[in-house]
């Protein structure tokens, strides 16, 4: 298709082989072969500035949404306030 993404062909990554060595043992015992342990993989590295920028940008989204809500709750606030003035002002004219 015309648009169809395509991904990139990864090479088979080059694993280092063991070398297994068959040999009979002297004694008439039956020996098991060691387990081999996979190659442990490395995490990548963060570095302090990364934590710090990611901390600063948490801080800084909180303030925000903080900001909001008390702009929210004093807007309702003062849409309770007006709309009790109102209604007591429309009472008065009504007597």
């Amino acid at each position: 298709m015309f648009l169809r993404p395509q991904l990139p062909e990864t090479p088979n990554p080059n694993l280092p082989t063991t070398a297994q060595h068959a040999h009979v043992p002297a004694c008439g015992c039956q020996h098991s072969a060691p387990v081999a342990t996979p190659p442990q993989r490395s995490l990548p590295s963060i570095s302090s500035g990364t934590v710090a920028a990611v901390v600063v940008g948490g801080v800084v989204v909180v303030a925000l949404l903080a900001a909001v809500a008390v702009t929210a709750v004093s807007v309702a606030v003062a849409a309770l306030v007006l709309r009790s003035l109102l209604s007591s002002r429309n009472g008065i004219r009504h007597r």
